[in-house]
């Protein structure tokens, strides 16, 4: 799986209170918890995210409550990517279970800037900074992980076995 976007850029113990405050938590629908994702944090975000960009953070990534409604207003929101030092251990598999790609990779999070275009090959774990033409290998998941995301999630991966 390819993606590639620019790159909307945040710091460390970003937690899942700012990326879809509590009062929004009414809802389940994407596009609901998309029309607020990241809105406590950078007022601005929803307005310039496009399909398919690229975000960037540096430790742990989705740290605080184990709400779903983080990645998924996350992916809604147009995001295809979230590359950080490290994510909350929670966050992590709740990405996985709804098709949220992520990676871990601290040289490309201190390399790479607010703004930067980027190309990522999530099979092999290959981020190209497109702005300054700086590579960076991140560890892929292993195949059964990436068929989870490429299906959408966990729950879809499980309807295609069937």
């Amino acid at each position: 799986m390819k993606v590639q976007g620019v790159v909307h850029k945040y710091g460390s113990n970003v937690d899942t209170d700012v990326i879809i405050p509590a009062r929004y938590l009414n809802t389940s629908s994407p596009q609901e918890l998309a029309a607020h994702c990241m809105e406590d944090i950078d007022k601005e975000f929803v307005r310039r995210v496009n399909p398919g960009d690229i975000l960037v953070a540096e430790d742990n990534f989705g740290c605080g409550s184990s709400r779903e409604h983080a990645p998924i207003a996350i992916k809604a929101s147009g995001i295809s990517l979230v590359i950080a030092n490290t994510f909350a251990r929670i966050f992590y598999r709740n990405a996985i279970n709804i098709g949220l790609p992520i990676l871990e990779c601290p040289a490309a999070v201190k390399a790479i800037r607010a703004g930067d275009r980027l190309s990522c090959d999530l099979a092999n774990g290959k981020i190209v900074n497109e702005t300054t033409g700086e590579s960076f290998t991140a560890q892929p998941f292993p195949p059964f992980i990436q068929t989870i995301i490429s299906c959408g999630g966990l729950l879809n991966s499980l309807k295609k076995i069937r």
